[in-house]
């Protein structure tokens, strides 16, 4: 199976043969379930003082008082005075049923799964059905798998990496992303998350050289061959998304022999 390379002005540049990585079955049940197992490793976790709302003196007041049997705060001549407490679903109460820290959330992923997972997902990025079906805008000129010269990795100027996308045929998949872009306000805004944009192409390169013209153009993102991950393919467990290899990055997944050949010995 062999590819068109295209330089970074989008004119062909030669063709490639492309590593036995993209012959692999596409499984989207298999990338859903290691996309949310691993999704998890990012989760924090969060519980609450077992004692919170609890440390207080209260105590019921029995009956025929003509008031309801709850624990009451003890004392008198403060507004805290014979207000419900040590319970639930009252003022200053405990919570009825709170997170707890020692919940397991960590999901293990079996790497045999976990190498099925991401083998399937490069492999769907060479299906353009796929990659429309979540959203993306290609021009009908554009060839899949899309792979570029390695100048790409040499450019360090966002206008330029940005002119470089715009030629392979992704300008209207780049002002789609820019679109979507959304401020946010309020609690969000407070904790680092004031503002979401849409996702478009992602980069992935033999070496890290374009991760700095990269940084303001909205949607995009590179990724190096070697750390390519689910969770980067198939944002939203939703395969697959747009992607542009380097010449570096194919040649390394080529190199990346052991789990391919652990997944091949599988499906056949």
């Amino acid at each position: 199976m062999n590819a068109d390379i295209l330089g970074i002005d989008g004119k062909q540049a030669g063709s490639v043969e492309l590593p036995i990585i993209f012959e692999t079955p596409y499984r989207p049940e298999v990338i859903h379930k290691v996309y949310v197992n691993l999704m998890s490793h990012t989760y924090q976790k969060q519980g609450r003082y077992p004692g919170a709302g609890e440390n207080v003196s209260a105590e019921s007041r029995n009956t025929g008082q003509g008031i309801a049997r709850l624990a009451r705060a003890n004392g008198e001549g403060f507004p805290r005075a014979g207000q419900a407490a040590g319970v639930a679903g009252v003022r200053h109460g405990r919570v009825a049923h709170p997170p707890e820290s020692w919940k397991i959330i960590y999901k293990r992923v079996n790497q045999k799964e976990k190498s099925l997972a991401l083998c399937s997902a490069i492999a769907a990025t060479s299906r353009r059905d796929l990659v429309e079906k979540r959203g993306h805008k290609i021009g009908s000129s554009v060839k899949l798998p899309l792979v570029v010269s390695n100048d790409i990795e040499s450019v360090s100027k966002s206008k330029d990496l940005k002119n470089t996308l715009v030629a392979l045929g992704l300008g209207d998949d780049l002002a789609r992303a820019g679109a979507l872009r959304k401020a946010r306000s309020g609690t969000a805004r407070r904790r680092g998350r004031a503002g979401r944009v849409g996702t478009s192409a992602l980069v992935v390169v033999g070496n890290e050289a374009t991760t700095t013209a990269i940084k303001s153009i909205p949607g995009v993102t590179v990724k190096r061959a070697k750390d390519i991950s689910v969770l980067d393919l198939t944002p939203g467990s939703k395969p697959i998304r747009l992607t542009v290899f380097s010449q570096n990055a194919i040649e390394q997944l080529k190199a990346t022999t052991a789990p391919v050949n652990r997944i091949m010995e599988m499906v056949r």
